[in-house]
């Protein structure tokens, strides 16, 4: 019996990786830099230890929509121009 012709595939040199340069130390981090790099932290955190209490209540997505628009145009959040309003009702007045 006789074989068939098996082909034979040309040998490759095998692949090398690529030399790298070696890398020096990092340099130490200026100031401006690790201020950069600082994540932010919100003024939130630092508001929410005073408002300790949450007030939840229901309104028609019309009204919600115009407090929204209303607090964007004054450029603070809904809850703060909620809170100054509220604080400006009842907040003085101990009776």
């Amino acid at each position: 019996m006789t074989r068939p012709p098996v082909s034979v595939a040309p040998k490759r040199a095998p692949k090398r990786a690529p030399k790298r340069a070696p890398i020096g130390r990092r340099p130490a981090a200026d100031p401006a830099s690790a201020w950069v790099r600082q994540p932010d932290v919100p003024e939130v955190a630092a508001k929410a230890s005073v408002y300790t209490a949450r007030l939840t209540i229901d309104v028609t997505p019309a009204l919600r929509g115009r407090i929204k628009m209303v607090a964007f145009r004054r450029g603070v959040t809904a809850a703060e121009m909620l809170r100054e309003l509220l604080e400006r009702e009842f907040g003085g007045d101990t009776s």
